[in-house]
């Protein structure tokens, strides 16, 4: 083999074997390309299943303080909470306090201490649970809220949102000739179940009230507080003394206006446990059949008359008054209350200041 053929044999080798060390880098570096690829890919995998896991943890976190907003809601009305903000407060704190004038209504079961006693336990929280989910909407729709149940009564305010003394007053009205009917409806499922039917007796005051928390570090409490809670308590527990569905204050009345289409009569003057002034009631009798709503506002006028001749101290005309109204409806419950009141009356030492108003205890 000449030197040239050597030369051109080695050349060939040189070029081979660089071809193939080309081969086997290229090879090298793709293979290295891809899997920096694929950890890149896994890379961006994974960022975004985290980006996933935390949107769901968000979610989770949000929809778990949702339910804890409605559950502290059934415990703190968000009506409250809400009436606080618009004072300025955005925490519920101990001992915040705010004043403003609302209606105060309070709706009891008549008679209820002889009925629980009828019941088991299980029974009685069956049957007051059952009446409280029908008393609530009436409320609710007439744009209350339930403050608070107390046994089985319910205190409810009416804080008509950016609305009037006025509004609110009808509001609490309304709520009551609602709370009416649901009644009626509640008895005729009573009654298919074989229970016997129950009433309730509602009053309704208009005023100022304190409106705060009480309590202490680990227990609080929201809570309403004045005369005007106390009024409308005491209206509530006239009811059945006065033989009435509903009673409310002439504040209540003066309030609404005497525009409003609502039917009343004069009750009394009283004076009421815990307050010194005296107080005029009125009943409700709008949401009565009609004929019995025209035979009690027919003595309406009598009724009138004879507590002007009490509180002057004029028995005998007070008492002739109260006998012509009993002339024209002798059932009337009303007009028997205010003749024996009349006769015990006239038979004691009353002071020279005397107003004329029943002492109510």
């Amino acid at each position: 083999m000449t030197f040239n053929d050597w030369l051109l044999t080695f050349l060939f080798l040189v070029s081979a074997y660089s071809v193939v060390v080309t081969a086997v880098l290229v090879a090298q570096r793709r293979q290295h390309n891809d899997k920096q690829a694929q950890n890149h890919s896994n890379i961006q995998r994974i960022h975004v299943e985290t980006l996933d896991e935390k949107e769901k943890r968000f979610q989770a976190t949000a929809d778990e303080a949702l339910r804890l907003s409605q559950t502290f809601q059934k415990f703190v009305p968000k009506q409250f909470v809400d009436h606080i903000a618009k004072k300025g407060s955005d925490s519920l704190e101990l001992g915040h306090a705010d004043e403003d004038e609302v209606a105060i209504l309070f709706c009891d079961i008549r008679g209820f201490t002889g009925l629980s006693e009828k019941m088991r336990p299980q029974e009685l929280m069956n049957f007051l649970n059952s009446y409280f989910l029908r008393m609530n909407d009436p409320i609710h729709q007439n744009q209350g809220f339930i403050d608070k149940f107390i046994g089985d009564a319910i205190m409810a305010l009416f804080d008509h949102p950016g609305g009037s003394a006025k509004e609110k007053a009808v509001d609490a009205l309304n709520a009551a000739l609602d709370l009416r009917k649901a009644l009626g409806i509640y008895n005729k499922h009573r009654g298919n179940s074989g229970y016997d039917p129950i009433n309730v007796g509602v009053g309704i005051h208009f005023g100022p009230v304190i409106l705060g928390t009480v309590g202490s570090d680990d227990r609080m409490d929201t809570t309403v507080i004045g005369d005007s809670v106390n009024i409308a308590f005491r209206l509530e527990s006239l009811t059945t003394k006065y033989n009435a569905d509903i009673i409310v204050s002439a504040q209540v009345l003066q309030t609404i206006g005497a525009d409003f289409p609502i039917k009343t009569r004069l009750l009394d003057w009283v004076r009421v446990k815990g307050r010194e002034a005296p107080i005029e009631i009125y009943e409700i009798l709008s949401h009565l059949p009609k004929a019995e709503q025209d035979i009690r506002y027919s003595v309406q006028t009598k009724i009138a008359a004879g507590l002007a001749c009490r509180i002057n101290k004029k028995w005998d005309e007070s008492i002739a008054h109260f006998n012509a109204a009993l002339t024209i409806n002798p059932d009337d419950l009303l007009v028997k209350h205010h003749i024996e009141v009349c006769k015990i009356y006239r038979n004691m030492d009353l002071a020279n200041d005397w107003d004329g108003a029943l002492n109510i205890q």
